[in-house]
């Protein structure tokens, strides 16, 4: 199942009460970061991304069928 990235953004911003503006400034993100990434902009930088999503509590997960293997062969590795 494919989801739009930006819709869930925008629900999760307007399910926490939040405007454009004040989900911007908590994630220290300009507010035309955040309407260009609602409005589904394809060109974002991923750490304004990264810090939006952790304002919302939402994350990303990495889904491959290679990546059990790549967990087990990199169980040293932090990050």
């Amino acid at each position: 199942m494919n989801i739009n990235l930006s819709k869930v953004i925008r629900y999760h911003r307007i399910k926490s009460g939040l405007t454009q503006a004040e989900l911007a400034d908590m994630a220290g993100v300009g507010k035309n970061m955040v309407y260009e990434i609602e409005k589904g902009r394809l060109s974002i930088q991923l750490d304004n991304l990264m810090k939006i999503l952790n304002i919302l509590n939402l994350s990303i997960e990495l889904k491959s069928p290679l990546m059990e293997l790549f967990k087990s062969e990199n169980i040293d590795e932090n990050g």
